[in-house]
């Protein structure tokens, strides 16, 4: 439908009918109303204003939107000989990127991080003929747009296609998400982390927040068990959620100190 309404802040389409008072997910901390206050829009309104941008990002697609709207996370595109997965979602979906995406073989499904990133899937699900979005079940009461094509898996691990692995790392979310990427990296693996495990500036570390807008820290627990859960991956390159945010290689070791430096000034007294 593309006339739901969408939250101008964070991207997430909400069910057709009357736009809510306020954007449940907005609400919450880990996120924020904006101080101007909730404004909305629509897939039609956003398809005039705005328009998607395509490039690689490392050995993957990205795609995301001009100018940047709501969080401004971009998605990427996993293309494997068993079909190709969309790794977290955009609010804007339209003719030109359904001609591309199936020029490039179409999409086997859809698989989304947490709750900030779900944005117009549904949408994206029937521009491919229904294909299935994979969420994980513990976030199922931040869906806002209910729909036959959302999956919500259980468990700590869900195999997508043969190479692709969805791993529940918790953290920012009980039900946040990572994509393993066996074969990718030239067959070195690599880890699409969305924010769950947030690549930052440097390109050599990563960090792990409750939330970035309010800058409320992951505790120790969570921290320990996002690396007890990823313990058992071999990776080479981390592709954060947002554009240029890559660790090309040795991102496992990055991994691995940026855990070590997290806990350690959580532990400090004079922190």
């Amino acid at each position: 439908m593309t006339d739901a309404a969408i939250c101008v802040t964070c991207g997430t389409q909400y069910a057709p009918g009357p736009a809510p008072d306020a954007c449940a997910i907005c609400s919450d901390e880990r996120q924020y109303v904006a101080a101007t206050g909730q404004a909305w829009t629509t897939l039609a309104r956003l398809r005039r204003s705005h328009m998607a941008c395509v490039r690689m990002e490392g050995a993957l697609l990205g795609i995301g939107i001009a100018p940047a709207f709501g969080i401004g996370q971009r998605a990427l595109l996993v293309r494997t000989p068993a079909g190709n997965i969309l790794w977290d979602c955009i609010s804007l979906v339209d003719d030109a990127l359904v001609t591309l995406i199936g020029a490039l073989g179409g999409l086997a499904g859809i698989a989304i991080s947490h709750p900030h990133y779900h944005t117009s899937c549904v949408e994206w699900s029937r521009a491919f003929g229904g294909v299935p979005v994979h969420l994980h079940a513990a976030d199922r009461d931040w869906i806002m747009r209910p729909d036959p094509a959302i999956v919500p898996w259980e468990g700590e691990t869900q195999a997508l296609l043969p190479g692709l692995t969805l791993v529940r790392a918790g953290g920012h979310y009980p039900g946040g998400t990572v994509l393993h990427w066996a074969d990718g990296h030239g067959g070195a693996g690599a880890l699409l982390s969305g924010d769950i495990v947030q690549v930052v500036a440097d390109r050599r570390h990563v960090g792990f927040m409750r939330s970035y807008p309010n800058f409320i820290p992951l505790g120790a627990a969570a921290v320990e068990g996002i690396a007890r859960r990823l313990s058992h991956l071999d990776f080479d390159a981390i592709y954060g959620a947002f554009w240029n945010l890559v660790i090309p290689t040795d991102g496992r070791a990055a991994f691995d100190r940026s855990v070590a430096r997290h806990l350690d000034w959580l532990a400090r007294p004079d922190g």
